[in-house]
């Protein structure tokens, strides 16, 4: 067969390759401790299910706008008017199949061949990938475990080139739960406004947070022409099937953005979006009951794994996840994510499934219950002592 040669560039997720292999296990009969997924494991708030039914029931099974209806528009543009302290139009708005999409989208209609783009390392997967398809220089930026997970401004500065037009950012952050916080944050919108650079704000995790509120770059002086904010619903209200995600920017942009809907899904899911509308104006009992126990559960993780010899664990700021460093160890990440699954039947994920720069980490989610973490916990320490 035939395949573009660009194909080759394209990376992966490896969160669903070890779900795979996990779930190949299980068909074996082995019991399997799952750390390795990105996904809250509550239900979708009744609330927002009852309102996709009613949305069935009312006929919306039909095409709707390629920008996103009209209504969930508005209601984001409210919520975000609201939540980041500016004044947002809906047509600023552009509504996608999950938030992802804004990743693609973002980088097509800004970034051009041998454009120098920089983004989070270790950082989601996806960015890199999206980055080298297009045919632009990724630039990794270190995030390191002595800067709390955070960004070393300095060190971004020094990595601004004629080249760079492009930077993505990411608090709370995947994969190591840390936050940007609001004094980088006026730095990094200095260096932005001072290099003329567009950046991709992924906020999808900005309502789960534990210390402190969430800040967003969108909300700094002069940001708006050169922010695009990246958002959705898969992580706040446990709707990551539902593929329901929003970006919001500069009007202008915000047209060839549909533009890349119309020639790539043509629209979102309508019935979809009208859930969404009652997700944000509905009850937020969910959403908060949810933090509460990922708040206990992250405090019973950092607590379990600083409890074993060789790992030591920071305690994240944000998001379900932790980053232990295992440096200690005597094997690589990518060795003992391969020996925890295959004997001890714990999945996790290499520091490295996120990048060069996360070597000598794993990461753990924490969306799974207390019992499993420690059981999961307790099997790690076992296998430590026998390497």
């Amino acid at each position: 067969m035939n395949l573009a040669a660009n194909l080759a560039r394209l990376g992966t997720e490896t969160a669903f390759d070890v779900l795979v292999k996990a779930q190949r296990l299980e068909a074996q009969g082995r019991h399997v401790i799952h750390l390795e997924l990105g996904e809250p494991d509550f239900d979708t708030p009744d609330h927002i299910r009852e309102a996709a039914k009613r949305a069935l029931d009312e006929g919306f099974t039909h095409y709707g706008p390629s920008a996103g209806l009209p209504l969930l528009r508005e209601t984001i543009a409210k919520e975000l008017t609201r939540t980041r302290g500016v004044a947002i139009r809906p047509d600023q708005v552009v509504v996608t199949p999950g938030a992802k999409p804004i990743i693609f989208f973002a980088l097509l209609a800004c970034v051009n061949p041998g454009d120098e783009v920089i983004y989070p390392n270790p950082g989601f997967p996806i960015y890199e990938s999206v980055i080298n398809w297009i045919g632009a220089r990724a630039v990794p930026l270190p995030i390191r475990e002595v800067n709390d997970f955070g960004v070393d401004v300095d060190e971004l500065a020094a990595l601004i080139t004629p080249r760079t037009t492009f930077l993505i950012l990411n608090s709370p952050a995947n994969p190591t739960g840390g936050v940007i916080t609001h004094d980088q944050l006026a730095l990094i919108a200095e260096l932005v406004n001072r290099h003329h650079l567009m950046v991709l704000s992924d906020e999808i995790y900005s309502r789960i947070i534990y210390e402190g509120e969430h800040h967003s770059l969108l909300s700094f002086p002069g940001m708006q022409e050169h922010t695009i904010l990246l958002d959705g619903f898969s992580k706040t209200y446990a709707m990551t099937g539902w593929r329901l995600g929003y970006g919001v920017m500069p009007q202008e942009l915000a047209f060839w953005v549909a533009r890349l809907m119309t020639n790539s899904n043509s629209c979102t899911n309508t019935f979809v979006q009208l859930a969404g509308v009652d997700a944000l104006n509905g009850s937020q009992d969910g959403p908060r009951a949810m933090t509460d126990a990922f708040r206990r559960r992250r405090d019973a993780i950092v607590q379990g794994l600083n409890a074993i010899e060789g790992i030591t664990c920071r305690r994240p700021a944000g998001a379900f996840y932790v980053f232990p460093n295992v440096t200690d160890l005597p094997r690589s990440s990518k060795e003992l994510e391969d020996y925890f699954l295959e004997d001890w039947g714990v999945a996790t994920l290499s520091g490295t499934s996120f990048g060069l720069h996360g070597e000598g980490y794993l990461r753990l989610s924490y969306a799974n219950s207390i019992d499993n973490i420690s059981e999961g916990l307790q099997r790690m320490a076992e296998g430590i002592g026998k390497l």
